[in-house]
């Protein structure tokens, strides 16, 4: 902890991760996800974002060695892999290159007090234009706010209907709530946030806050490796001009055709749009005003075509409101929808999701695995094929 770095194996979670941190440092964290039994080696490998990801950047830009072996059974750290091989898998999904078995990660600083907020509207409560203005401010805010939004679907039988869309806005701020107050009032006086709205806390009861739990609970629920929640399917898209209301309209109609979607969206700017979209693999950088991941639970295997088939159709309907040429995705939301690899096939059929994970990145992985894996021992539907 002295040299603010920490060593994590990859069967770590991303809550013991952040358990083992606060229990030796009040004034660390770390910019990784918000789902607790997540691993370490998947979320590192292929970017990982969460809270304070706009003010730090990426998980996988916050590493800086890590600890492999290769196809030939050699053991590699950075020096021994070289900084080609140890770009491509900060990223660019490490089972593609290797095993790797650890990390080395840049620890960063966290202020004593962060606040939060919840805040939840309807569309008769006005969600449309809020999100709508959304759109512009939240990529825009300082680096030290965060404000995402959930969409999903709730009963509402006292407006006379079954169901309606509700957005919810949820902000991590990193400092307190006098402060964050009057910036909120300033950028999105719309929103109507009182200092009642606003919760004062540690940075690893935010951790707590965003995972689901009561900021009072223990942290030894970070350690708890089983997950409760029930299958879903994912995909992922990225937004570089606001939606128009038309669009949000039509999205909306969409959520009330299906019981159980939730859509993130998340504001990427701050940190994320100065660094370089080829300093890691992950290109998904400057020109995004947000990422948005889309799922839906698939609750038992008579209705699971039913659900797939509802996100397929609004992934179709979301088109011309996201990025184009190549349609981006990002890689630790998994989609084969995309494309698979079948067999040992090459680059050029690997093409068409390789583009949308890692856009311009993708030939330069390609020829990293080329060049450490060339008979392709590591390989799976969405390797990186070998150039």
């Amino acid at each position: 902890m002295e040299e603010e770095s920490a060593w994590v194996e990859s069967g770590a979670t991303i809550g013991e991760l952040y358990y083992a941190i606060a229990k030796r440092s009040k004034v660390h964290g770390f910019p990784a996800g918000s789902c607790s039994t997540i691993g370490v080696g998947g979320h590192l490998s292929g970017g990982g974002f969460g809270t304070i990801f706009r003010k730090y950047g990426l998980a996988s830009d916050n590493v800086i060695d890590a600890q492999m072996v290769d196809a030939n059974g050699k053991i590699l750290n950075r020096t021994l892999m070289g900084e080609d091989l140890f770009w491509a898998i900060r990223g660019g999904g490490g089972s593609s290159f290797g095993v790797i078995t650890a990390w080395k990660i840049k620890l960063v600083h966290v202020p004593p007090t962060v606040t939060t907020f919840d805040v939840s509207r309807t569309l008769d409560q006005g969600a449309t234009s809020l999100f709508h203005k959304w759109q512009t401010t939240a990529p825009n805010l300082p680096s030290e706010l965060f404000l995402h939004t959930v969409v999903g679907v709730s009963n509402s039988p006292s407006q006379g209907v079954n169901k309606t869309v509700v957005v919810s806005f949820s902000g991590l701020y990193l400092g307190t709530a006098e402060n964050l107050l009057p910036l909120m009032q300033n950028s999105f006086a719309e929103l109507g946030l009182q200092s009642n709205n606003l919760t004062q806390m540690t940075w690893i009861q935010s951790v707590l806050h965003f995972a689901g739990h009561s900021i009072d609970e223990s942290l030894e629920v970070l350690l708890r490796r089983n997950q409760t929640s029930p299958s879903s399917k994912a995909k992922s898209d990225y937004v570089k001009e606001p939606i128009p209301l038309l669009g949000l309209e039509g999205l909306w109609k969409m959520l009330l055709l299906e019981n159980s979607p939730l859509l993130i969206f998340t504001p990427y700017g701050g940190i994320m749009s100065e660094i370089s979209e080829s300093e890691t693999p992950f290109p998904h950088r400057k020109g995004n005003l947000y990422g948005i991941q889309y799922s839906v639970t698939l609750v038992s295997n008579e209705e699971e075509a039913k659900h797939i088939d509802w996100i397929r159709r609004l992934y179709t309907y979301m088109a011309p409101y996201v990025s184009k040429l190549p349609r981006q995705a990002y890689l630790n939301y998994r989609d084969l929808d995309l494309g698979v690899n079948r067999g040992n096939s090459g680059y050029e059929k690997a093409k068409p999701w390789g583009l949308k994970y890692f856009n311009n990145n993708f030939e330069r992985l390609a020829r990293v695995k080329a060049r450490v894996d060339p008979g392709n021992f590591f390989r799976d539907e969405q390797s990186i094929p070998p150039l």
